[in-house]
């Protein structure tokens, strides 16, 4: 794929109120999410790199216990195998992931 719109990748229901689309290359993945207001992401952790854009809306975001609430036009950068969590509050958010590796099981 070298052209596409967000609209027209596939959708999976992650979680609970949380749809992610993906687009990638060999060795780059973006993933397009949209939370509906009171969506919990679970604290986490994985091997990958990862930052966080939200593009609107506002979530609360842990990153190794220190807490921030991130609003549109505000991310995090996420090092590989620290804990993680993300709370929406009370609107629809929409935010991008830019990973690498490329996750698998995001494809």
């Amino acid at each position: 794929m070298t052209f596409f719109t967000v609209a027209d990748l596939a959708a999976t229901e992650m979680l609970p109120g949380v749809t992610r689309r993906a687009v990638y290359l060999d060795n780059v993945m973006i993933t397009f999410f949209d939370f509906e207001p009171g969506a919990v992401v679970p604290e986490h952790a994985h091997p990958h790199e990862q930052i966080t854009y939200v593009i609107e809306g506002t979530m609360v975001f842990t990153l190794d216990g220190e807490t921030h609430t991130l609003q549109a036009g505000e991310g995090v950068c996420i090092p590989p195998n620290v804990s993680h969590s993300a709370r929406i509050l009370e609107e629809p958010t929409r935010a991008l992931d830019a990973w690498h590796p490329v996750r698998e099981d995001y494809k």
